[in-house]
C-alpha cells in the first residue's frame, strides 16, 4: 500500500497510462460521462495516487491556483467501486487538502463538484456557491473553502 504525490513530470509512462486508464474507467464507462478528459492541464497538477496490491484505487488531480480557476483547486478524485465506503475517500482528500495547506497555504479552494457529494466536500469545509448545473453528462456544484488569511 503507497501513496504517491508526483508532478507531471515525475510521472513514468507506466504511471500515466494507468491514471488516464483509471479516469477513463470511472468517469466515461462507469458514470457514462462523455467528455475530453485530456484538457492540456495535467502537466501543470499534482497527481496524488494510492496504489494497493499494484493495483491503482484512488486518484485525485490538484490544481494550483491560475492554472485552471482563479483559485487553488482539485478534481477528477476517484476512488473503485470495491474500496468506496472504507473511508479511502476521507484519506484521500485529507492529503489532498494537506498538499494544498503545504503548496498555497492562503489561497482559496475552489471545486466543481458532483452534486451528490455536496455534504461529503462540506465535511471539509467547502460550501456551495452556485445552483446545480449539468457538467460532463452529471449534476454538478460549485463550492470554495474560504482559507485563514
Amino acid at each position: 500500500m503507497a501513496w504517491k504525490e508526483q508532478t507531471f513530470d515525475e510521472l513514468t509512462t507506466t504511471d500515466l497510462y494507468r491514471i488516464l486508464q483509471l479516469r477513463i474507467n470511472v468517469f466515461v464507462v462507469e458514470q457514462k460521462a462523455y467528455y475530453a478528459d485530456l484538457d492540456d492541464h495535467d502537466q501543470n497538477c499534482v497527481h496524488v495516487t494510492y496504489e494497493k496490491d499494484g493495483k491503482l484505487i484512488a486518484y485525485a488531480r490538484i490544481v494550483p491556483p491560475g492554472e485552471k480557476f482563479e483559485m487553488a483547486s482539485f478534481g477528477r478524485v476517484i476512488v473503485l467501486p470495491e474500496a468506496r465506503g472504507t473511508g479511502l475517500s476521507q484519506e484521500l482528500i485529507k492529503r489532498v487538502m494537506a498538499i494544498l495547506e503545504r503548496n498555497w497555504p492562503e489561497a482559496d479552494l475552489f471545486i466543481e463538484a458532483q452534486a451528490y457529494l455536496q455534504k461529503f466536500y462540506g465535511a471539509f469545509g467547502f460550501e456551495a456557491v452556485s445552483e446545480e448545473y449539468i457538467m460532463e453528462c452529471l449534476p454538478h456544484i460549485d463550492m470554495v473553502c474560504k482559507r485563514k488569511k
